[in-house]
């Protein structure tokens, strides 16, 4: 996880001072690439500080139900978008308690067109097991016509595709905000676990994960906790083990002990967690 690393010393050191949406303000630098190759067997996640990859399993799986109840998570004991839920300039809008609206997964399976809703994801799947060379192989959640629909606008956009030498698939993802001590190593994780998915749903391999940071900043409530992060030595990565039974889609399961049974990370060794207040 070193270019992790790298990118928030960089950050903390050269960014450009900001006033931002939440009123916090950051530091901040335009434009830098994360690249991860699966294939290895590796799997990234940060170590530097422990990450709570039962959530990021709980919430991908969440998405890829297509659900925008923050309940689900909170029955599931996730409550990383409380903050978001809680936001009085959301809940005037929110059309019950725990609505998040038109939010990622909503957006991946359900998109709204003239002639009716899209499901981009077995949309995806689709493509991927019948046409590997095609160059649409695209998921995105920012839908300018509704961004007033959601609690919060999709921070990670949209990804991207890629069969390579018929056995690999590969990934690319660009978030457009990328919050760098909270949310991007969650984003790493999360978004590395979907292409694990996505390779198993369509008999390839887990190839390279990119991952394009658009504005990449660190909150300036978050400085102390960076540097105590950077001060820590990066750990050996563990590996990822997937069920047998995971086959598709359908086969996943909104299910805290399922998704611990099911979905498991191997020989994680990790400093002790930092914690952080999350803009809003």
């Amino acid at each position: 996880m070193k270019q992790y690393l790298d990118i928030l010393k960089e950050v903390l050191e050269k960014g450009d001072e900001r006033v931002d949406r939440t009123g916090v303000g950051t530091r901040a630098l335009f434009r830098r690439t994360m690249r991860f190759d699966l294939s290895t067997g590796k799997f990234p996640i940060v170590t530097t500080k422990k990450v709570f990859f039962y959530g990021v399993v709980a919430e991908l799986i969440w998405f890829l139900k297509g659900i925008s109840d923050n309940r689900e998570l909170q029955k599931l004991g996730v409550h990383i978008w409380d903050g978001n839920a809680n936001d009085p300039r959301w809940k005037e809008k929110a059309k019950f308690e725990g609505d998040l609206g038109r939010v990622y997964g909503v957006q991946w399976r359900s998109w709204r067109s003239q002639s009716g809703e899209v499901d981009q994801i077995e949309d995806l799947l689709e493509v991927i097991k019948n046409n590997p060379a095609n160059r649409r192989m695209l998921v995105t959640a920012w839908n300018p016509g509704e961004l007033d629909q959601m609690a919060l606008p999709p921070c990670h956009m949209f990804f991207q595709c890629f069969v390579r030498e018929g056995k690999y698939l590969d990934l690319a993802m660009y978030q457009r905000s990328c919050d760098l001590f909270l949310g991007v190593p969650f984003n790493i994780s999360s978004y590395a676990l979907l292409l694990t998915l996505l390779a198993r749903f369509t008999g390839l391999e887990p190839g390279e994960f990119i991952h394009d940071l658009g504005d990449a900043h660190i909150y300036l409530n978050h400085i102390d906790q960076v540097k105590e992060q950077l001060s820590r030595e990066a750990l050996e990565l563990p590996t990822l083990e997937l069920d047998p039974s995971i086959k598709s889609i359908d086969d996943l399961k909104l299910d805290k002990d399922w998704i611990k049974e099911k979905i498991r990370l191997v020989d994680y060794k990790s400093h002790p967690s930092i914690k952080a207040p999350m803009a809003v």
